[in-house]
């Protein structure tokens, strides 16, 4: 399990904590209560927060990347297949379009490459 580092963790009812400094979590078993459902251990903080999440929603928000991570990874494995896909195309298709038309799939195929290296 990796936890996603500099996020914000909802503990619920307007609290919050940064996914990396959240050091434990543990459910409440003795004196659940409405609103206590977890108590979570934050570095610094001498006691823990009381949560109204489940120890599993909190786990789950500390493990999920950002957006922002999820889309570069798309776009990564989008671009390696544009470039697989290029590879492929026959050379006299190649060599006619960069003739014709201007189009260099080899200069995309080796761009597209470079730029997921």
């Amino acid at each position: 399990m990796h936890i996603q580092p500099n996020q914000m963790v909802s503990l619920g009812y307007g609290k919050f904590a940064r996914s990396d400094e959240i050091v434990h979590i543990e459910p409440i078993v003795e004196d659940r209560g409405p609103g206590r459902r977890s108590f979570v251990w934050i570095r610094g903080l001498p006691a823990p927060v009381v949560s109204s999440r489940s120890t599993e929603a909190i786990a789950a928000d500390l493990v999920r990347p950002d957006e922002a991570l999820l889309r570069t990874q798309t776009q990564t494995t989008l671009l390696r297949r544009v470039a697989r896909e290029l590879d492929e195309i026959p050379g006299h298709y190649r060599r006619r379009l960069r003739e014709t038309d201007g189009i260099d799939l080899d200069r995309l195929a080796t761009e597209a490459t470079k730029a997921i290296a």
